[in-house]
């Protein structure tokens, strides 16, 4: 069914008027032209999707846009104040954390909710927290390094 859904993402007002049941990615890819959360899997099973939505990780290509009516949205696009990164793409970027860079956005997104909720993470959870977050080039230990030092940790 269409519906005009008003929604802010990185601190912008807009109106979209969709079948109110489509995915929030297809609206923020398509509609919105911002094009960082990538489609993955579509089960929201791999995380290249992720962004945050009321500060929360979301996994985008299983959240209709009706949910987010009304609600903050924050994608990779609204990470950097200007020129300057956020800490979590900094540390991503210093790890060199990044190998094809399909998963990076969402990985980035992700570690941006886990410091939210837990500001210092152990080891442990951030593993169960990324367990998530998948990435085919299996660049693991470099994505564990940023987010340890983004948590600024020493990396193990």
């Amino acid at each position: 069914m269409d519906a005009t859904i008003k929604l802010t993402v990185n601190g912008q007002d807009h109106m979209v008027s969709t079948d109110d049941r489509r995915p929030l990615l297809d609206v923020l890819r398509e509609d919105l032209e911002l094009t960082g959360a990538k489609y993955g899997c579509g089960e929201g099973r791999c995380g290249a999707c992720v962004v945050l939505v009321g500060g929360k990780r979301t996994f985008s290509c299983r959240v209709p846009i009706a949910e987010v009516a009304d609600k903050t949205v924050t994608t990779i696009e609204g990470l950097a104040n200007g020129d300057t990164l956020h800490p979590v793409q900094q540390a991503f970027l210093d790890e060199c954390a990044m190998q094809c860079g399909y998963c990076t956005a969402g990985m980035i997104m992700g570690t941006v909710a886990l410091l939210s909720d837990k500001p210092e993470p152990t080891d442990e959870e951030i593993t169960s927290w990324m367990n998530r977050q998948l990435c085919r080039c299996c660049g693991y230990p470099a994505v564990i390094a940023a987010v340890q030092r983004a948590a600024g940790r020493p990396q193990s």
